[in-house]
């Protein structure tokens, strides 16, 4: 199954093969800027800028959506790949949990994408997944990625000491929430600024 989620401005879909050119692109041009916030890759680097692992990746994350654990989606402009969003670890049971990630093309950020890319991933969660909640977690120095959650009107729920390893460092996390109860509250101004 293709999906896709739309809002004013910004369209989200799995990534295929097809857009590896593309991502190999964004991710060699912003690969300083990314990295100090990101995780190595499970291959021992910070990426692997090779075709055949760009589409077994997306070979993964199909298999992580039809076992309902995780939902990855590219960050489109027309059809420009600026970035990417996704909701991982999904728990059921008693949690209904997952957790939100992204990052941005370095040129495209601070124009508003990312929270109307991250607003569409929690409409996704909430209204198509049913989660209860959601969370994001969030070096606390990297401030442009905390003005996401803080835009959306998440709540900070703490810190986490030492919570992910980043660029072979244990890094502390501060963690940002929102609930099912919260999301009913918070979607009619989430209507106005984010969705069509």
């Amino acid at each position: 199954m293709r999906y896709q989620l739309e809002g004013k401005r910004v369209k989200l879909r799995p990534l295929s093969v097809e857009d590896f050119e593309q991502w190999k692109e964004v991710r060699i041009r912003c690969s300083e800027w990314l990295r100090k916030w990101e995780p190595r890759s499970s291959l021992g680097g910070y990426e692997a800028y090779d075709k055949r692992l760009f589409g077994a990746r997306c070979t993964t994350a199909e298999r992580d959506r039809l076992s309902d654990s995780a939902y990855a989606f590219g960050l489109f402009i027309g059809d420009r790949l600026i970035g990417e969003t996704n909701i991982s670890s999904v728990q059921r049971g008693p949690f209904q949990n997952g957790s939100i990630g992204y990052w941005i093309d370095q040129a495209m950020a601070g124009n508003g994408f990312m929270p109307e890319s991250v607003a569409l991933v929690m409409r996704f969660a909430f209204e198509t997944l049913s989660l209860h909640r959601i969370q994001i977690s969030i070096i606390p120095r990297n401030f442009a990625s905390r003005r996401v959650p803080e835009k959306l009107k998440m709540r900070i729920e703490g810190m986490a000491l030492r919570y992910l390893e980043i660029n072979g460092v244990w890094e502390d996390h501060v963690h940002y929430a929102m609930t099912s109860e919260e999301w009913i509250q918070m979607r009619p101004e989430y209507d106005i600024n984010f969705f069509k």
